[in-house]
């Protein structure tokens, strides 16, 4: 392998994650970089790209605050490369074209970050307004009038034909917010550091049959950055540098109207056509889970076991523990480490391949993880691996 041609994550960092947070979004940005650049030994200085999802959202700017060319400016970041919208395979997208910028020459390294502050502007309309359309168009044309207005309704649909065709139950679904509870007590940063029982979540209030409550992550003010490196440029570097071993991305089609799968399993499928790595390799695995039933389609995706199977792959909680033969969300998840919309993800596969978890840390010595984002009609995996 020649490391010159690879592209490698190297600095990670996180702001304070938490809800209704008076900090500005920029500033939480900044935070994040200043954290990945200590880590990495870079100053600001070397930087020449930036990427993010899905760059500022003036209609939404909970969801999407801070766009590429603010952090450019605020930090004056001399950027040979750069790009920030939504229309690309889901959050970790932005890390993929970061790849393919280094790839091609356009820069040596590359920050990427996704910012939310979905909490404070749900909390502060006057100064985070949402906008109000007076007509339904767009794909919305194809949900509103059925009252199908949330993810929650869009993703329960593809929730219950596993309930109806592979019998899939609400005991062996709530391994997934039990195991994301477990370990978001051992994660300081968590948005939710309570644990939770079997009897509290089946008693939490449904939304979409058969998703509850204790199903969804919420809304979460933070920041998250990635830096990604050319492997030419690892000798400017001075932490473990983490390569990006592979990486797919799906979109069959960008709709929620009548789709026969999720893009999650074609990406699965395309990830392991990208490596010599298989997923009995993999140490540890950090899922997609806006909603508990996302994380379970990822495992059936990657093969981790059959289509159809995830249910009774994640029954008892016991292989997807911190102490199991598949950790999973070793931080919380987004259901409890805080909705970091994709990129937490990939931070914490960083932090466990560099032996970095402190408590939530998995034993032995993992080399190989996955971390994925989306998974409806837009998908992310990552395949990254410690050589």
């Amino acid at each position: 392998m020649n490391k010159n041609n690879e592209a490698y994550i190297t600095g990670i960092g996180q702001s304070e994650i938490g809800k209704n947070l008076l900090r500005h979004p920029l500033l939480l940005t900044v935070d994040a970089v200043k954290e990945a650049l200590d880590e990495a030994g870079l100053s600001i200085a070397q930087i020449d790209g930036v990427s993010t999802y899905p760059g500022r959202v003036p209609q939404m700017l909970g969801f999407s605050p801070i766009g590429a060319d603010e952090l450019i400016d605020a930090l004056g970041i001399k950027a040979t490369w750069y790009a920030g919208g939504g229309e690309i395979s889901s959050q970790l997208g932005a890390v993929v074209a970061a790849v393919g910028a280094i790839r091609t020459g356009q820069a040596r390294h590359v920050i990427c970050y996704r910012t939310v502050y979905e909490a404070a502007a749900l909390a502060r309309p006057e100064e985070y307004p949402m906008q109000r359309r007076d007509r339904v168009e767009g794909s919305a044309q194809w949900t509103a009038p059925f009252n199908a207005l949330s993810p929650a309704t869009w993703f329960a649909q593809y929730a219950m034909r596993h309930v109806k065709k592979y019998r899939l139950t609400r005991e062996q679904l709530a391994q997934i917010a039990l195991t994301d509870r477990a370990n978001a007590l051992l994660n300081p940063r968590a948005l939710v550091r309570e644990p939770l029982t079997m009897d509290e979540y089946l008693s939490s209030r449904m939304v979409a049959e058969p998703l509850c409550l204790l199903d969804c992550d919420r809304y979460t003010d933070a920041s998250t950055v990635l830096i990604v490196s050319a492997g030419e440029a690892l000798d400017e570097v001075k932490c473990t540098p983490i390569r990006i071993a592979a990486m797919a991305g799906s979109v069959d089609r960008h709709s929620w109207d009548q789709a026969e799968w999720m893009a999650s399993y074609a990406t699965g499928r395309d990830l392991w056509k990208r490596t010599d790595y298989k997923p009995a390799d993999v140490d540890t695995a950090q899922l997609y889970d806006g909603f508990s039933f996302l994380a379970l389609t990822w495992l059936e995706a990657l093969g981790f076991c059959d289509v159809g199977e995830g249910g009774r792959f994640i029954e008892g909680g016991k292989r997807i523990a911190l102490d199991g033969e598949l950790p999973l969300n070793t931080f919380g998840g987004q259901i409890a480490g805080g909705r970091l919309h994709g990129f937490g993800f990939a931070h914490e596969a960083v932090v466990q391949l560099r032996g970095l978890g402190g408590e939530r840390q998995i034993k032995g010595n993992p080399k190989v993880a996955v971390a994925t984002s989306g998974g409806g009609p837009l998908a992310t995996a990552l395949l990254l691996a410690r050589d």
